[in-house]
Formats: structure tokens, sequence, C-alpha cells
């Protein structure tokens, strides 16, 4: 049969899976499973047993369930509540004002929870009700915590990495390095556009409230040591080489632990609640991947992934096209599946273009990433966008238009990204070659 057709049966099939409503990780192992008895004379039931064994005891993985764990501990803190007091007397005088500290809280929560719809929940609870009684622009604020609760998809430790590692066999203390940058360029174009819109729109901005003395935005600035300390903790001792990104998983667990003790937050009820949304996300996760790991091995027995990639190779397609079709592809497939999914249920069948195109297999990590950011304010089905919409009650086509001005400044990003591949690869080998 020839290849193309048989692509275009499988798509059609993973597609047909998808729209009962049946979970993606059902989906993938159906598709698979016909795959192999259909097409291919190889057993399928051994060859499932083992890829997923194979697939469910990566040593990599095992960082996964605790980042999610320690992102489920904070979200029952006071984490947020200590970063908008801690943010807010610094924000003050910069155009925009408190409107920023969605931002910069966003980008810190991100550092700590790897989570972009923890982050939306835990940063929006706090600071819509605060920047609404102050008199800011609903719209704005709205659309500012949409487009940087996605800088969790991006900022280490970042899950939607970990699962992109952990497929491609690439390093994850590498990715998490290639993030930091990129995410800090997101942070600055968000807080410019913010800065740029206050100043061409001073009579929707609130007066400006009285100043606070230096002394008491020092003593409140206290309360941000905490989280800082943790992102020290964590993150700090991968840059550092003192620990991998399990070890740092687990010291964060405990550092969050510590500090949700500290301030009171610790219960039997948060721990009890934490730990299990810790395993229903893991395990989720995990079944995605073993589905996804036995469809790359079908397709690899099919032969599809290398007919495809030597198709592109024919084709003569130059690095930018390829990587234009790439993201309108990766945006309406994210239109309609969660971020982690897409990742999955694509990477055996394009990382071979990408290599075949000479890409830089971490900086493409971060490129998926990115494009996975956007597809979470995209609807019918962004995630950030349902949990911001169950927030604010607005409608979630509402929240996406508000969100429109963030979803183009990651556009920018993405132009900034490939144009300047360093933005993503100096920071890892930098540290790396010290």
């Amino acid at each position: 049969m020839d290849f193309s057709l048989l692509s275009f049966l499988l798509g059609l099939g993973m597609l047909a899976a998808l729209a009962t409503g049946i979970w993606v990780a059902v989906a993938l192992f159906a598709v698979a499973l016909a795959t192999m008895m259909l097409l291919v004379s190889v057993p399928a039931g051994p060859v499932m047993a083992t890829t997923v064994w194979g697939a469910s005891h990566h040593w990599d993985l095992t960082a996964l369930p605790m980042f999610i764990w320690m992102g489920e501990i904070l979200f029952r803190s006071r984490l947020s509540e200590d970063m908008f007091a801690g943010l807010s007397p610094w924000m003050r005088n910069l155009p925009g004002r408190l409107l920023h500290v969605n931002i910069l809280g966003c980008g810190i929560f991100a550092a700590v929870s790897g989570s972009s719809a923890a982050t939306a929940a835990t940063v929006g609870r706090m600071s819509l009700p605060e920047l609404r009684s102050r008199g800011y622009d609903e719209k704005l604020a709205i659309g500012t915590l949409a487009g940087s609760a996605t800088l969790g998809l991006l900022i280490p430790p970042s899950i939607i990495l970990i699962v992109y590692g952990a497929a491609t066999e690439q390093s994850i203390a590498r990715l998490f390095m290639a993030g930091v940058l990129p995410g800090a360029m997101l942070c600055l174009l968000f807080m410019g556009y913010v800065a740029v819109w206050a100043m061409l729109n001073r009579d929707k901005m609130p007066a400006k409230e009285d100043k606070i003395p230096l002394w008491t935005q020092i003593k409140v600035t206290r309360r941000l040591f905490p989280v800082i300390g943790l992102i020290i903790g964590v993150i700090g001792s991968i840059y550092a080489g003192l620990a991998s990104p399990t070890e740092a998983a687990a010291i964060g667990v405990v550092l969050a632990l510590l500090l949700s003790w500290a301030s009171g937050t610790l219960t039997r009820k948060s721990f009890a609640d934490g730990l299990l949304g810790a395993t229903r996300t893991s395990c989720m996760i995990a079944f995605i991947l073993a589905g996804a790991a036995f469809l790359t091995v079908a397709m690899g027995y099919t032969g599809i992934p290398r007919e495809l990639a030597s198709w592109i190779g024919g084709m003569d397609m130059s690095p930018y096209v390829l990587l234009l079709a790439l993201t309108i592809f990766f945006i309406v497939l994210g239109c309609f599946l969660d971020g982690i999914s897409v990742v999955v249920l694509t990477t055996s069948v394009i990382l071979p273009m990408v290599e075949q195109a000479g890409l830089d297999l971490i900086w493409f990590g971060i490129f998926i990433v990115l494009v996975v950011e956007m597809s979470q304010i995209t609807p019918p089905v962004g995630f950030n966008l349902f949990v911001i919409q169950g927030m604010t009650g607005r409608n979630i086509f509402s929240v996406a238009r508000m969100a429109l001005p963030f979803f183009l400044l990651m556009v920018v990003a993405l132009v900034l990204l490939v144009a300047f591949p360093g933005l993503a690869l100096w920071l890892p080998e930098t540290m790396l070659s010290n």
C-alpha cells in the first residue's frame, strides 16, 4: 500500500477514535493495535507488552510525578497571596502598575509548578478579584492572566518538557536550561505590551494609589523569600550540577511541604488531596505516553516515519517552510487536544522530518512547547481558557478575544526564536561547557 494513503488512513482512524470522546491514551492504543493486526505480520500482543513496559519504567519520567505533586501542594498553599503582596509595591511606578503582577506572578509560579492550568488557577484566584476591586480594566487583566499562565509550559520545571525529553530521549536538564531565556523573553514582551497599552489608554487606568515608604516595600518583599528559596533549591540545584532533575524534584516536594507547613496550609486533607491529584495526573500522562510509545513502534513497523522523512527530504523544503507548516499544524491540533497529547501524538512522525531538516532537537523542543503554549489560549479546547472561564463566568470565546494580543506576542516570540536559535541554545551550551 502507498505510504501516503496509509498515513492518511491512520490519521483518519485516529481522528475518528478521538471524535468518539474516548480517552486519548485509549485512542492511541486502539489505532496502534489495529495497525499491528492489519498491516504488520509481527504479533501485536508481545510487542505491546514489551513496549508498554519499556515506556513505563523510563528513568527520566520519575521526575514527573514529583514535580506534579510539588505543584499540587503549592496550589493549596498561600503562595499566590504572598506573591501578590510581595510584588505589588514594586509595580506601582511602572506603566500598567499592578497588571504586571499577573505576568510576574505567573512567571514565578510557573517556575515552581510546571503546569499552565495550575498557574492560571492559582494566580488568577488571587489577582483577578484584587485588580477588579482596584478598578483595573477587566479585559486586560483577564488577557494578561490567560497569556502569562502559559509560561507554566516553558519555564522549568516544565511537565511538558519532561514528557518531550522522555519521548525523544533528550536531556531534560538541557531542555530546562533551554527554556529559561525564551520564558524570560515572553515575560518582557508581555510587560512591554501592558506598559504601552497603559500609556495609550490612561483613561482606562485607575488613579494612582498613595506612595508606599521604601522600608514598607522592603518589609513586604520578605513574603517572596520562601518561593524564591524554593526556585533556587529546585532549579539552582540542576543548573549547578548538584542534582539531576529527578533528585531536584524530590527536593522540591520536601521544600513545598515545608513551605505549606510554615504558612499553616498543610493539613491532613490538603496533603491527601494534593497526593491524589498528583497521582491522577501522573497516571493520565503515563497512560498517554505508553499508548504513544506503542503507536510509535507500530508505525515504525509500517515504515511510515522513514518514508515520510525521505519524502520531505526529496521535496527540498527549506527548514523555515517546514517550521511554518508545523506551526500551523500544531496550533490546529492544539485546538482539540491538550499540550501533552499533542507532543506524544506527533513525535514519532515529526522527528524524522525535523532531523532530516537538520534542526537541533533541544531547540525544537522549545519551539514545539512555545507553539503548544499558543494553542492553550485558542478555542475550542484551550485549557487556560476553560480555567479562566470557570473563575470569571465569561464566555470562552470572550476570554479568547481578551487573550488575542498575547497570542500575537507569542507569534513574535516564535519568530525571534527561529531567527535567533541561540535564545534557546546559548544557556545549555554555555553552562554545560563550564
